[in-house]
């Protein structure tokens, strides 16, 4: 990356600053320090002059402010699980330096209304709001997935992230506060909380923080929603030509809400939900994809409850999973999901060191823990491998406990077909599925890492289809066929919402690999990304787009994702400071 537009003297006078405001020690500049933050998951990474690492809100504003004054581009960071390089810097395009701005260590959660609302600040993971909230009988929007690694619940809203659970659509609300900085650089605190804090932007973040506020202070204002209540209506609408949700639906951006760090988000406000008490999962296994089709159709257009979820798995995707999953799944299992940030920190160690020692790129701790996880038996339950050996298409159905009754009379008419068969679980084996469907999202990743010589990259892309579209399972042109050794099938069947990996053979050139097979979507009228939002991946749609200008007109926060204008002030990248 090259630092345009600021010198030697003033990159040291802001970084001697950074470190007046969070302390020497959450300043990072080194290589080895700054790695994990300009790296991405999955995909993505670039150049930073710091990581700064503020401990308190007051201290993120602090850090904002002095980074908008100096001029330089500010990265907001969570947990870095995203999949599309999103809250990572891109590896060339700025025209001044970059500095991410890692809220890990911004934890918080404060329960409002006896915990029907909550609020999160940025470093607040959706596991330890889906703990806290436990206690209450309560759960939040999403329980299932990216909550195991950490995942944070900001990270979500922004990113319009939609989760598992089929009732409850998109992570979105209309009450945050947040940062914003017009086209001269002013900037400005905006509270839709909906909570009374003051007028002073400190005031405001450090009574928040302390919970220094009455009940009474805590407004209701029914023009401003704390979810996407509108979704288990829309998803039941099957005849519609349109997906149910994808990130760049207007009608779910707003202001923190789909913003992608082109806000700075300090807090969010949102509904939390009554736990499903009862109910039992159901492993469905099929041969002819119509079944699934019918499924799907007679459970949203007939029964009176929707399912918890319905997470589906082609039979390819069990298998890499299987044996490439294999050590997170016996992490989660046998370790608890609230170890896994600090495992991955360790991963991150591990490959830190090996890079120093000249084996950068060896991914030195994925072929450790792959050789680690083949000394422990197959972990997973007997009925479920039969099914594997026997189906090509697998679909796991949770199913509340009101709608047992609908479930088990639908399955006693429709589970014994030619083709589709179900057997419901023991709490042992759903405890499985769910995981080895977690396993399934980066066992791509690890087979890329282990295979190098026959592997060139991941295409990794995350589809909405429409919800009319019967023949769901993708059929692939010879042509792009030919290029990949592996294609992995995976997502929320009844939302309509796929991930698919496709694992492309060396010497294949992975962007046109994607190009191709993103021509194929358009064709099927499908919406994408999904939900992990466009990140460094996807070109962003006009509408998306607009919305980024108009939260950030000076293009100082994020900029470039979406592959929009990386410059100041959004000048086009032909235009301006070459190389």
């Amino acid at each position: 990356m090259r630092d345009v537009g600021m010198d030697n003297l003033n990159s040291a006078a802001l970084l001697a600053h950074l470190r007046t405001i969070v302390g020497k020690r959450h300043v990072l500049t080194t290589p080895a320090a700054t790695q994990r933050y300009a790296t991405g998951y999955r995909f993505g990474q670039g150049s930073v002059l710091a990581v700064a690492r503020p401990g308190s809100l007051v201290e993120q504003w602090r850090v904002v402010q002095a980074c908008v004054e100096s001029g330089v581009i500010v990265i907001m960071q969570a947990a870095n699980t995203g999949l599309t390089g999103g809250s990572t810097p891109r590896d060339e395009g700025y025209d001044r330096p970059v500095i991410v701005l890692s809220t890990a260590r911004l934890k918080g959660i404060q329960l409002i209304d006896g915990g029907q609302q909550v609020i999160c600040f940025p470093g607040a993971s959706l596991y330890e709001l889906e703990r806290r909230l436990a206690k209450l009988g309560r759960e939040p929007h999403s329980v299932i997935g990216s909550s195991c690694i950490g995942a944070s619940v900001i990270g979500g809203v922004c990113n319009n992230s939609g989760g598992a659970l089929v009732q409850r659509g998109p992570a979105y609300t209309q009450l945050s506060l947040f940062a914003q900085a017009d086209a001269d650089g002013r900037l400005r605190l905006v509270n839709h909380l909906g909570i009374d804090l003051g007028n002073d932007p400190e005031t405001i973040l450090s009574r928040l923080e302390q919970g220094d506020y009455r009940p009474e202070d805590v407004g209701h204002d029914a023009t401003r929603v704390a979810s996407d209540s509108d979704y288990a209506r829309r998803v039941r609408r099957v005849d519609e030509a349109s997906p149910a949700r994808y990130n760049a639906d207007p009608q779910r951006l707003h202001e923190a809400a789909g913003s992608a760090g082109r806000v700075i988000v300090f807090a969010v406000r949102l509904d939390s939900f009554p736990a499903d008490a009862g109910g039992a999962t159901f492993y469905v296994g099929t041969n002819d994809p119509a079944d699934l089709t019918n499924l799907r159709r007679d459970i949203l257009t007939r029964f009176a409850h929707l399912p918890i979820s319905g997470e589906y798995i082609h039979r390819d995707a069990f298998n890499v999973a299987e044996i490439y999953g294999k050590d997170v799944f016996l992490a989660i299992e046998r370790l608890g999901t609230d170890r896994l940030p600090m495992l991955f920190a360790m991963k991150a160690r591990v490959d830190g060191l090996a890079a120093r020692i000249g084996l950068k790129g060896a991914h030195v701790s994925d072929h450790l823990l792959q050789w680690a996880s083949r000394c422990f038996p197959n972990h997973l339950p007997q009925r479920m491998r039969a099914f594997r050996d026997r189906f090509e298409h697998h679909l796991i159905l949770k199913i509340s406990g009101e709608g047992l009754e609908e479930a088990r009379t639908y399955f006693a008419q429709h589970g014994g077909a030619k083709l589709m068969e179900v057997f419901e679980c023991t709490p042992r084996e759903a405890r499985k599925a769910y995981l080895h469907r977690f396993a399934v999202a980066g066992a791509a990743v690890r087979y890329r890492a282990i295979h190098q010589k026959t592997v060139e990259d991941i295409v990794a892309i995350d589809v909405a289809l429409p919800r009319n579209l019967p023949k769901w399972q993708e059929q692939l042109p010879a042509a792009i066929d030919d290029q990949i050794l592996h294609k992995l099938y995976y997502g929320h069947f009844f939302c309509h919402v796929f991930h698919q990996d496709y694992i492309a053979k060396k010497g294949v050139d992975p962007h046109r690999l994607e190009l191709a097979i993103l021509k194929t979507l358009d064709a099927r009228g499908a919406e994408y990304p999904a939900e992990h939002n466009v990140g460094h991946l996807y070109e962003a749609k006009p509408a998306l787009a607009d919305f980024y200008r108009t939260l950030d007109p000076g293009n100082r926060f994020n900029p470039g994702i979406g592959k929009t204008s990386a410059k100041a002030g959004w000048a086009p990248e032909a235009e301006t400071n070459q190389p």
